[in-house]
């Protein structure tokens, strides 16, 4: 991903990123890859934050993970490859135990691609332990929020009848420097636990949620389940520790 400008507003509310959309970054439909979608958001996030001095390495100076643990996608109109977008990012009214975090890709004329909603855990990189948000004071927090044109993160009921769709060993290429599956390669981890049967479907929401971290060697097992008549497909990822994560993916 090419990035062609990052700026801030002039209040500073959004951070926006501009990109150009690498074949690379697409699948057969030639358009952007779940995972390539989620790399570009969350490294925007990231990239707000060290932005306005809070780097990856300055928040481990101050004992801080921030972790994202849910996150829901529209598809207006998947980005396609060679294709201009611009990631607009920005913090919202956090809970007592996550961040709140919204997205919005448009194109260059601004029309909407894809709009966003996630929730970020703070954790104590050393224990592990997550921490009260109200603790987070190395930023004003955030006071406000607005509604979104996307599904809200949440739980996602998993049914009893699911079935194996795919095995993988997670390897070190998934691992990033908190040493677990990078966010990012869950999307990959949803696509290519697809059945052949909905690989080409247009899918116009997407919810994921993280669980348990995975491992580096962990065997991961992606059971599923297809419910035409609700028109979406319902995904668990699962290691010998338990449940990795959850997805939804839905279509008209």
């Amino acid at each position: 991903m090419y990035n062609l400008r990052l700026y801030h507003d002039d209040d500073q509310t959004a951070f926006h990123r501009e990109a150009l959309v690498y074949f690379s970054q697409c699948g057969m439909s030639q358009t952007l890859s779940l995972g390539e979608l989620l790399r570009l958001t969350s490294d925007s996030a990231v990239e707000d934050y060290r932005e306005r001095g809070m780097s990856y390495g300055f928040l481990a100076e101050h004992n801080i993970a921030i972790l994202v643990s849910r996150l829901s996608f529209r598809f207006h109109a998947m980005p396609q490859g060679n294709q201009r977008v611009n990631v607009a990012t920005w913090e919202e009214k956090p809970e007592a135990l996550q961040l709140k975090r919204a997205y919005e890709l448009t194109d260059e004329s601004g029309g909407r691609l894809v709009s966003g909603l996630s929730a970020w855990l703070l954790v104590n990189p050393a224990t592990r332990r997550i921490i009260p948000t109200k603790d987070f004071t190395l930023r004003p927090p955030r006071d406000w929020e607005k509604e979104h044109d996307c599904l809200k993160p949440g739980k996602i009921i998993l049914p009893p009848d699911m079935e194996l769709w795919h095995e993988r060993t997670i390897c070190l290429s998934d691992i990033d420097a908190n040493g677990h599956a990078n966010n990012s390669r869950y999307g990959a981890f949803v696509e290519d636990a697809l059945p052949p049967a909905y690989r080409n479907r247009a899918f116009t929401d997407f919810r994921l949620n993280y669980s348990r971290e995975a491992k580096l060697d962990q065997k991961m097992q992606v059971f599923g389940k297809a419910d035409d008549e609700a028109r979406k497909l319902v995904m668990a990822g699962k290691t010998e520790d338990g449940n990795s994560f959850e997805a939804e993916l839905y279509w008209k």
